[in-house]
């Protein structure tokens, strides 16, 4: 038999349904082969770390494809409190894309995802912090869970539960539950509510997976006894791919776009090492399942099943994959005929997949429009074609969640498409479509999730589904599919989305936040977008009774589905200074509808839809400011811009290409955007025009940027080198270190209760070495820490400013925080350098 090595692409869709951005995968001859052989190993690893990206890519790949393990990745958050480096989506939104990247990640390097309620409320420096700021128990009770559920033989943490301090609190915190987790699972007096669910479950090895940054350089590492290590050789090269396990796992890798993580594949040896923690040593210290039954033979009545498979392999003919359906069917009878238990649930499944896969079996269910509101009757076009000379029957097709089912009993002839059209009746109470951990009311450090079973399915959870009922050999399989919208894009092609479930009508206030300086009015914009046809009803704006809004409401009528109008309610604030929240919100036959409906579509992951309340916070503020004309030149993507404009500025957006002295000329100051020195290359030939800038009188604020990839070493026209330092408590007491200076005092008098409020964070990679010319502004620290004096830094340069920031406004502002607003304005307003250095930048 012809010995084929291959990257498995396909996922086995086990207990939840996995979204594909792109078309429907179709596997060839030796990616079935694969499955096959996938289907005669009963083993499987988990591996736990903490955030999108922890993940060891290399040895998910390796297990999941090399070993044919199923192996699954449990990030206990989904990386809501990182940065993003293609859009302005932070916090949740953010969550929600870095979720897809790690779902077409695991399609790439053939494993599983899952996840934790913990919320990623951004960098800690310890796992006290964390596990205090996360609910510990409700995160431990997670990792149980997931343990329970997927019962992996072997467990891998990609971080040192022994090391707290050294690195980012939470990864610590993902290895020390894990640790903990270890001697629970199997205990049924630990989260009994569980086993309504799942059982007990014991871990046979528990490891952690070191790399060079452990141990501080490569050379440190690659001098380490290593003696006591399991040492995997992961430098594969799968024949039939043409790849080696580094290229699959630099393509997965290589999703998380959001966080930059672009990576390139490498070739030839290489080796992991795994250093066991809990659980008996392997006899064959290198051989990772060695004393552990990874065959049929661990499943009663299984050894069968096994022998069956194995001759499928030998006889597998990869010129006629087709061949197997007959001894696949009796497999898959077989596996049905089992008692009920984990691995039949897992086995039935993936052999299902690869029935289909070698018969050539397309089924799919399309709806005529993308968007549907419950109880709406959705048109459907199914597609349903056998491309094998094996003889199928369709014999009906159930719709779900109506329950439906249609008789068919037509004869799926080799080659021959068939297209049916059908009705689905969707009930009155069908979900929205949703990300489902954002839809009840979170904390700081958690989701809340109140069906015990969804906890840790990546993925929304969608209700409209088709079942295929097809016989094949007279043995009748359900063959399951989501309900999608499919397109023609004249350039892409075929283009996929999902049939999303919304609301009959959303609203949205254009302003996340509105600012009034004084007790001036405002017309503030409400959105307002139909959801099905015909629909009219009226618009209200909420708000407290010291505040006045005009009109009290103001009809409304679309015609078609996805119609949207704009509205205008006059709002006037209160005398005295207050934060309250308003509320957009639409009453259609006496029914009040006050979500807001944000899309994130981005060409690398599904399209995605969130629903949120439809809500902007009110700011009434004294806030003086000085200046007109900002030039804000982009960086990795934040909103910033539009809170400015808020604030009473001209906003322009500046690309790289228009930054000449002409174009400046017209404006007071320039903002870069967060990580622009990190991100927009062209600036790095841009800097004597900006100097030149400031040289002449006007301003220049920049915004944090990490210490690393640098597109210039010359950010600013003084020496200043960037660091690690930063403060992750964000209502961190704050030292005035020059309380005389302009920028606290003028135009708006800043006191130390500006800085209370703040989010997430006070600010990051500050720098801890600059020239004498700056004047260091504040100081502050996280517990226990110096004092870090890099925060706001101001330096005159000729007739202008220079300022360097690290404070956090790109989350600030976003959020409303007032005292941030007047921080920025005086930033804004600086004017008359006390004295104008001699020298010139040189670059």
């Amino acid at each position: 038999m012809q010995k084929i090595q291959v990257q498995i692409l396909l996922l086995f869709f086990i207990g939840f349904q996995i979204s594909f951005a792109q078309q429907p995968q179709k596997p060839n001859t030796v990616e079935i082969y694969n499955q096959i052989k996938k289907l005669n190993f009963l083993g499987s690893v988990l591996y736990v770390a903490a955030h999108p990206d922890d993940e060891n890519t290399r040895m998910i790949a390796y297990l999941a494809n090399e070993m044919n393990a199923r192996t699954g990745y449990l990030s206990l958050t989904r990386g809501d409190g990182g940065q993003n480096l293609i859009g302005p989506q932070l916090r949740e939104l953010l969550g929600v894309i870095r979720t897809q990247e790690l779902i077409e990640a695991r399609k790439i390097d053939g494993g599983e995802q899952f996840f934790s309620r913990a919320n990623d409320f951004g960098f800690s420096k310890n796992p006290s912090e964390t596990l205090e700021i996360w609910d510990k128990d409700k995160v431990l009770a997670d990792v149980v869970w997931t343990i329970r559920k997927f019962q992996p033989d072997i467990i891998i943490n990609r971080f040192d539960h022994r090391s707290p301090g050294t690195t980012h609190g939470h990864h610590t915190s993902s290895a020390m539950l894990s640790v903990e987790s270890f001697k629970l699972t199997n205990d049924p007096k630990i989260y009994p509510e569980q086993l309504k669910f799942v059982s007990p479950w014991q871990v046979k090895r528990q490891f952690f997976n070191p790399s060079w940054w452990f141990y501080g350089s490569q050379e440190k590492f690659d001098a380490a006894n290593k003696s006591k290590f399991t040492k995997l050789e992961t430098g594969v090269y799968y024949t039939g791919l043409g790849k080696s396990n580094q290229e699959i796992a630099a393509l997965s890798r290589s999703r998380h776009q959001s966080q930059g993580f672009g990576s390139t594949g490498v070739r030839g040896l290489e080796t992991e090492y795994l250093e066991l923690i809990n659980g008996e040593t392997p006899k064959d210290r290198d051989n990772l399942f060695d004393g552990i039954d990874t065959s049929w033979n661990r499943v009663k009545n299984g050894k069968p099943i096994g022998d069956l498979i194995a001759v499928i392999i030998e006889k597998y003919n990869f010129n006629n994959p087709s061949a197997s359906i007959p001894d696949l069917v009796k497999a898959y009878t077989m596996i049905e005929a089992l008692e009920d238990g984990h691995w039949k649930t897992l086995k039935a499944a993936a052999i299902k997949n690869i029935i289909a896969s070698c018969s050539g079996l397309y089924l799919e269910a399309v709806a005529s429009e993308q968007e549907a509101t419950p109880g709406s009757t959705i048109k459907l076009s199914l597609e349903a074609i056998n491309r094998c000379a094996v003889e199928m029957q369709l014999a009906s097709i159930t719709t779900l969640p109506d329950n439906k089912t249609t008789i068919q009993n037509s004869i799926l002839k080799d080659n021959n498409d068939q297209r049916i059209s059908l009705q689905m009746q969707l009930p009155n109470n069908i979900e929205y479509t949703q990300p489902y951990w954002l839809k009840e009311k979170a904390t700081v450090g958690m989701y809340t999730v109140s069906n015990q079973e969804n906890i840790g399915i990546p993925d929304i959870i969608r209700e409209a589904k088709v079942v295929f009922n097809v016989k094949i050999n007279g043995v009748e399989i359900p063959f399951e599919r989501t309900v999608v919208y499919k397109y023609n894009d004249g350039v892409k092609g075929e283009m996929y989305n999902f049939l999303d479930i919304v609301p009959e009508v959303t609203t949205s206030i254009l302003e996340k936040v509105l600012v009034f300086r004084d007790t001036k009015s405002k017309m503030v914009p409400v959105k307002v977008r139909a959801g099905k046809d015909d629909i009219k009803g009226n618009l209200q704006l909420e708000l407290p009774k010291s505040w006045t809004v005009s009109p009290k409401q103001i009809p409304f009528s679309l015609d078609k589905k996805g119609n949207e109008q704009i509205f205008y309610f006059e709002v006037t604030p209160p005398v005295n200074p207050e934060e309250v929240t308003a509320k957009s919100i639409a009453v259609v036959d006496n029914k009040r509808f006050d979500r807001d409906q944000t899309i994130i579509d981005f060409n690398h992951i599904t399209k995605q839809m969130v629903l949120k309340p439809a809500e902007s916070k009110c700011i009434r503020i004294d806030l003086k400011t000085s200046g007109d004309a900002i030039a804000y030149i982009m960086g990795a993507g934040d909103e910033v811009p539009e809170s400015l404009t808020q604030m009473g500025y001209k906003v322009s957006i500046l690309k790289p290409e228009e930054i000449t002295p002409e174009k400046l000329d017209s404006f007071s100051t320039v903002i870069t955007g967060i990580r622009a020195y990190n991100t927009v290359n062209a600036l790095a030939n841009k800097q004597n025009i900006l100097f030149n800038f400031v040289k002449g009188g006007k301003n220049m604020i920049v915004q944090y940027n990490t210490n690393g990839k640098l597109v210039t070493d010359k950010i600013a026209p003084y020496p200043l080198k960037l660091s690690n330092d930063r403060v992750t408590e964000e209502n961190a007491k704050v030292t005035f270190l020059a309380p005389n200076h302009p920028v606290l005092n003028t135009p708006n008098k800043i006191s130390s209760k500006d800085f209370e409020g703040w989010t997430q964070e006070q600010g990051l990679y500050y720098p801890d070495e600059y020239d004498p010319a700056f004047t260091p502004i504040i100081s502050s620290h996280d517990k226990g820490e110096s004092a870090k004096n890099g925060a706001l830094l101001v330096a005159p340069y000729g007739k202008g400013y220079y300022i360097y920031t690290g404070l956090s406004f790109f989350r600030e502002l976003p959020e409303g925080v007032a005292g941030a607003y007047k921080l920025l304005s005086n930033i804004i307003s600086l004017k008359q350098p006390l004295e104008a250095p001699k020298q010139d930048i040189k670059q």
